[in-house]
């Protein structure tokens, strides 16, 4: 696949405890990130929320408590998880409404700065609902 990039792509999703932004957590993290000369990297990591995680939301992405009881919390991860997603655009399904400020709620309780303001958001399902209304 030849994407002609200037950036890396970075495709990703989140699986979380719920959809509070301000106070739900991240559970699980994936992403394919592509490059500009067609190499692919893959990044895939579970971390403890800090929370329980509500019955409702493991029904949804089957992560239950007892699944993420000894991994590290997000805060042993977001250096690393920052640093793979340096100068990457974005990309993923609901991202704009959920994935991104989830994301970016997560690196600001680390005092980490992961600013979007310069990156590429493409959310595919703005391009779905676009393509749903020509049919």
């Amino acid at each position: 696949m030849n994407l002609k990039l200037k950036n890396p792509l970075a495709f990703f999703d989140l699986e979380t405890t719920g959809t509070n932004v301000s106070k739900d957590r991240i559970i699980e993290i994936h992403i394919i990130k592509m490059m500009p000369n067609g190499e692919v990297e893959e990044k895939n990591m579970r971390v403890h929320p800090q929370m329980p995680i509500p019955a409702e939301s493991s029904m949804i992405h089957g992560i239950y408590d007892e699944d993420v009881k000894d991994l590290p919390p997000f805060k042993a991860v977001a250096k690393v998880l920052h640093k793979f997603l340096e100068g990457c655009d974005l990309s993923g399904f609901n991202i704009i409404r959920f994935d991104v400020p989830m994301l970016v709620e997560e690196f600001l309780r680390e005092n980490i700065d992961f600013d979007i303001s310069t990156r590429r958001l493409l959310d595919s399902q703005k391009i779905f609902h676009l393509m749903e209304k020509r049919t």
